[in-house]
């Protein structure tokens, strides 16, 4: 469940792209939620405002020049463990996506985001949840499939599921239809245009199957599926 901070969620924009960062510096500084301390156009930069401002969430883009972002996930977050990590990149690849993940991001947005959406996940990250565009998701699915059943150890591509609490059987048939939905990346507004019912009503059976599978995001919920996948 997200919470509204009692202060702003201070943020680090990394982004090589002068005009991209400032445009969205200026859209996240008009939501009351957020505090913009710190800008940065390259790792370096980046790194040296981490240490002196210690952000709650760096925003972080992947083709940055003499380092890639992905690869400046692990100094980042050694340089502040308190921070999360949000990918925010033009970046379809889905190489990308597992390197980020794997490498500590907690989440993983496109630029084409809308500007609620990007908003929200924001909060949902620092809320301790894992967020992916939902283009996205079906990459994710297919990248999983693609790996062995069991990966070493520190390779594990999001939180793992402790299948002892798994309960596939608890599910009913609708949200059983929902979380194959999920997994093939589909927003709550496709769902609910799939099955005919209200986009509440989606968000409803989301959080019982959530809850039923003792996860704590979508994302979370499509690794399970994924894995689960007769």
């Amino acid at each position: 469940m997200n919470v509204t901070p009692t202060h702003p969620i201070q943020l680090l924009v990394v982004d090589d792209h002068s005009l991209f960062r400032r445009g969205l510096m200026a859209l996240l500084s008009q939501d009351t939620r957020f505090e913009v301390t710190c800008e940065a156009g390259d790792v370096g930069e980046a790194l040296r405002c981490v240490a002196r401002q210690r952000p709650d969430v760096i925003l972080l883009d992947n083709h940055l020049p003499g380092v890639l972002g992905v690869d400046a996930i692990p100094a980042l977050r050694e340089a502040a463990p308190g921070s999360r990590v949000l990918m925010l990149t033009v970046s379809e690849n889905e190489a990308d996506l597992v390197a980020a993940l794997k490498a500590g991001a907690d989440g993983y947005l496109l630029k084409t985001v809308e500007s609620h959406h990007l908003c929200e996940a924001i909060v949902k990250v620092m809320d301790g949840e894992s967020v992916v565009s939902p283009e996205m998701t079906t990459k994710l699915v297919s990248a999983l499939r693609s790996q062995p059943a069991a990966d070493g150890p520190g390779t594990s591509i999001v939180a793992p599921v402790n299948n002892s609490d798994v309960e596939l059987a608890s599910l009913s048939v609708r949200e059983l239809e929902i979380l194959h939905l999920i997994a093939r990346g589909d927003s709550n507004k496709h769902i609910a245009r799939q099955l005919d019912i209200a986009e509440t009503t989606v968000k409803i059976h989301v959080q019982h199957i959530l809850r039923k599978l003792h996860l704590t995001s979508r994302v979370q919920a499509a690794v399970f599926a994924a894995r689960h996948a007769s």
